[in-house]
C-alpha cells in the first residue's frame, strides 16, 4: 500500500462542521492526510472539498472504506466519489484528421504523465493511423456519413464497452456526437477547440480572426454535453498575437495551446481533481 492514496470529491450544502467531519473520519482511521482544498460557491451555498490520504496504516481495507464513510456523508447529505490513485482509468481517444492533440496524448503516456491507460484509438478516417502504429495502440476506423451515423456510433459504443471505457477523450474529432451517446457518458467525454466561439464560427475560424486582426487567441477543453460546445469547462490558456503573426504562425500558436489545454484537462481527471456542478467545474489544484 505504500505509496497508494485515497482520494475523496465531495458535493453539498455549506454548513458547519463539514471540514472537520472528513478530517476526523481519516484521522480516526489512522490515516495521514497529503491533500486537502475546499471551495464555496456563496451565491448558491454548496461546499466542494477534495481530501487525499495515505492508505498505508489506514485502518480500513480499501473495499471498506465507502460504506463506513457513507454514514458521515448521509448524515450531511452529500454527494461523493471515491478513487483511488492506483485505479488506472480506462481511456479511448477520438481524432479525425489532426493529429497534433492525439500524439501529445500519446507521447504524455509513454512519459508516463497520465494516470491512465489508452486501450483504443477511433477515428472515422484512417489517416493518421500509421502515426499511432509506432505507439503500438490499436486504431479503429469507422467511417462516418449522414446516412450511416447511428449504425457506426452503435459500434463504437458496443467497442467502448468491451473495453471498458471510462473516459472519451475528443483530440479535434470533427463530428458531433448523438445525444444518445453524450447520455451514456455523462461527464466522461472531453472536448478540446479554438476559443473564437461564437465570434467566428465555420470550417476555418482562424482565417476569419485572421482577417480581423484579432490579437488574443485560446484554446477550451471542456465536458461535452448535449449542447454542442457548451459543457463545463475543465481548462483554458490564452496567447497574444501581433500583426507580425502570418495566418500560419498563428494556426501554429492555436495548435500549441489546443495540446497544453488538452493534456492538462486529461491529466486533471486522471488525478480526480475536476468536480462538476451545473454549468461549471472545480477544479483543484
Amino acid at each position: 500500500m505504500a505509496g497508494e492514496t485515497a482520494v475523496l470529491l465531495i458535493s453539498c450544502r455549506d454548513q458547519k462542521g463539514l471540514v472537520a467531519a472528513v478530517s476526523e473520519f481519516v484521522y480516526r482511521n489512522g490515516g495521514n492526510i497529503t491533500h486537502a482544498e475546499q471551495h464555496v460557491d456563496v451565491p448558491e451555498n454548496i461546499f466542494f472539498h477534495r481530501v487525499e490520504w495515505e492508505l498505508k496504516g489506514f485502518a480500513l481495507d480499501a473495499k471498506e472504506i465507502g460504506g463506513a464513510f457513507s454514514e458521515v456523508a448521509q448524515h450531511f447529505g452529500m454527494k461523493w466519489y471515491l478513487r483511488f490513485s492506483d485505479e488506472r482509468a480506462r481511456v479511448a481517444i477520438f481524432v479525425s484528421k489532426f493529429d497534433h492533440c492525439l500524439l501529445d496524448l500519446l507521447y504524455r503516456h509513454r512519459m508516463g504523465e497520465l494516470n491512465g491507460e489508452i486501450v483504443a484509438v477511433v477515428s472515422n478516417h484512417p489517416d493518421v493511423e500509421e502515426h499511432v502504429k509506432p505507439f503500438g495502440f490499436p486504431y479503429h476506423v469507422f467511417p462516418i456519413t449522414a446516412e450511416n451515423r447511428a449504425a457506426q456510433e452503435e459500434r463504437e459504443v458496443e467497442l467502448l464497452e468491451s473495453l471498458g471505457v471510462e473516459l472519451v477523450v475528443l483530440a479535434r474529432y470533427m463530428q458531433v456526437l448523438s445525444p444518445l451517446f453524450v447520455r451514456r457518458y455523462p461527464n466522461r467525454i472531453i472536448n478540446i477547440h479554438h476559443s473564437f466561439l461564437p465570434a467566428f464560427v465555420g470550417a476555418k475560424p482562424y482565417h476569419q480572426a485572421y482577417e480581423r486582426g484579432v490579437k488574443l487567441i485560446g484554446a477550451t477543453s471542456h465536458y461535452v454535453t448535449e449542447e454542442v460546445d457548451e459543457g463545463p469547462i475543465i481548462e483554458q490558456d490564452v496567447c497574444r498575437v501581433t500583426h507580425r503573426d502570418s495566418l500560419e504562425t498563428m494556426i501554429a500558436k492555436g495548435r500549441d495551446l489546443e495540446r497544453q489545454v488538452l493534456g492538462k484537462a486529461v491529466r486533471l481527471y486522471l488525478q480526480h481533481r475536476v468536480l462538476p456542478y451545473g454549468r461549471k467545474t472545480v477544479v483543484f489544484d
